[in-house]
Parts: C-alpha cells; structure tokens; sequence
C-alpha cells in the first residue's frame, strides 16, 4: 500500500483526492489546521479505515507543527507530498492580506525550508492561474506572472520560493495551476455550490459586476487523475497548467444550473458592484499537460453539474443549515 501525506486536506480539493486516494488503495496521511470535516462534507468518510488512514491538527504557521509534519514523513517512510495548504478567496484578501501573506507566504517558506532538508520525497504544490493576471491569450506556464490581488501575490510567492528551493536546495517539486474545480462537498459559498443552494432555498443569488468573467470549471474527478499522473510522470521544478478547453462566463454558468434545475433565472440573480482587481479572464493551455502527463478532462461540464446537483438535493436537509457566506478565519 503506498503511502501519500496530503497537507491541507479540510480544503474541497483535499477531501476530494483524500476520498480518490483511499479508493486507490493508498495509505493516507492527512492534515489541516482545522479539526475534520463533519457530514456530510466529510465526503472521504465511506472509504476509511483505521487502516488506511490517519489524521492530524496541524498548522505550517506553527514551527512546532512543522516538526509535527517531518516526524510524520520520517517515522512513516513517506515520499510523497501533495499541498493544498492555503489562505484562499480572493475579494476577501484585501481586507486582511497580511493574514495571507502570512500563510501563503510566510507559512509555505517554513515549509519548503523544513522539506529541502528531507531527502526522497516529492512535493506537489498545488497553485492557481489568478498568478498570471488578467490575459486575452491561452495562457502557457513559461508566461509572464502578473497576480492582480493580495491573494494572488502571496501564491505567486509561494511558487517562486518552491523554485528557487528545488532549483538549489534539494527540493523535488512540481507546481500544478489548475482551473477552478467543483464537486460534490464544496464550500456553499463558492459560485456552483452556492448556486444551487440559492435555488433549492428559493432565494436570491448575487453577481458581482455583470457576470462576464470567463473560468474554466474542472470536475473533481478529473482533477484528482491529473495529480496522481503528476506524481506518477511530471518531472522536476516543472509547472503544469490543469485545465479544460472549455470555458464559460458565470452568468452563463449560472443559466447553465438554472436550465439543468428548470429554474427560472430571472427570479434567481440580483447584481452587485464588481470586486477590487477581479481578473475577466485567464484561460490556461494544458498542451503541455496533455504531452508530458497524458492528461486530459474527460467530464463534461453539464455532467459535472449534475452530479454536484444531485449530491446537494441528496444532502439538502443538512445543507440548508449550513452558511453559505465565507467566514475568514485568521
């Protein structure tokens, strides 16, 4: 059984390849700086036992905990390493960015330090396309890093600390920016998840702006292979662009969830004024994805919102009592 340590396993991300592990017959060694997920967000709860997985409190803002973190390694022989860890939404950076700047920062320089130092392990960073900016073009991972907001700065510094500790300290690492994902057992606030709840409780759905930004939206499932092909076939201080072809604007996006649910749009949306430094679009090439790890989504997107709508129906009487408005935590 082989065994994998994911840090920041409470994220969406985290819990989602935590469950894709398991089903894969690896050992899991997870942590987070907060306690486990309950239902019905602890989506990985099926496939765990107490012999394939393990959890633990940690905090890479803590040094203590980074010492938590090599003890894990070293005791357990492990050699893989993938990162979720992240102060992340981007509107809400600006109002306390020195918090992010001390997790996404601060935090991830600790950690990288304390990882240069352990030998035959690989680190997989998971990073996000906001670093590059606002482009018009696909975007490749050789081009220019021009982050537009506190939150993307920080992680932009958070990929060149990792750079420069695999390029001369040791380090075996692989960035991986990858388009936005969903899934079942999301965080409600975040814009698919949030949809369909505003629809199943009838209630109104703020925009902000006008809804034309373009994303491109990635399914769970698919972004879950292209990190195992990542650790499996990516090479050394590499990045990769994780992305579909597709994108679409989330006023559309939004139709699009409306169509699916025969819900009346027009009764759903109210607009709002846009936010600080949004980017309109960053559409990633994932050629080099494609040809160096043979990775390509294979999910539609009108598969994945049916999917991720049934699993909120499914779960909706626990849902409805959740929040659906992010609160910071420092």
């Amino acid at each position: 059984m082989k065994k994998i340590l994911i840090l920041g396993a409470n994220s969406f991300a985290g819990t989602s390849f935590v469950k894709y592990l398991l089903s894969k017959n690896f050992y899991v060694f997870s942590t987070s700086r907060s306690a486990e997920k309950k239902d019905p967000f602890n989506i990985y709860k099926e496939h765990v036992t107490n012999k394939n997985y393990q959890f633990k409190k940690i905090d890479i803002n803590k040094k203590k905990d980074l010492e938590k973190i090599k003890k894990i390694i070293l005791n357990n022989k492990i050699q893989i390493i993938v990162d979720f860890g992240s102060q992340s939404m981007v509107g809400q950076s600006w109002d306390a960015p020195e918090d992010w700047v001390r997790t996404n920062c601060l935090g991830k320089l600790n950690l990288v330090r304390k990882l240069s130092k352990i030998k035959k392990i690989k680190y997989i960073r998971i990073s996000t396309p906001e670093v590059y900016g606002d482009n018009t073009k696909k975007i490749r991972e050789n081009d220019n890093i021009l982050p537009s907001t506190p939150y993307a700065i920080t992680q932009a510094t958070a990929d060149f600390f990792t750079f420069a500790y695999t390029k001369f300290r040791g380090l075996n690492s692989i960035t991986l920016r990858f388009a936005n994902f969903y899934g079942p057992g999301q965080q409600l606030f975040r814009i698919i998840p949030k949809t369909i709840i505003c629809i199943l409780k009838k209630k109104k759905l703020t925009i902000h702006g006008n809804g034309s930004s373009l994303r491109s939206f990635i399914y769970c499932d698919d972004f879950c292979e292209s990190i195992l092909k990542a650790i499996n076939k990516g090479k050394t201080n590499e990045v990769y662009n994780i992305s579909p072809k597709r994108e679409i604007s989330i006023i559309k996006l939004v139709k699009l969830i409306c169509n699916i649910m025969k819900y009346d749009f027009r009764k759903l949306v109210v607009f709002s004024k846009d936010r600080i430094g949004k980017d309109a679009r960053y559409m990633m090439s994932n050629k080099k994805a494609e040809n160096e790890l043979g990775w390509k989504s294979k999910i539609k997107l009108e598969d994945g919102l049916k999917k991720t709508i049934y699993w909120h129906i499914n779960n909706f009487d626990k849902l409805k009592k959740s929040n659906i408005t992010y609160v910071h935590k420092r």
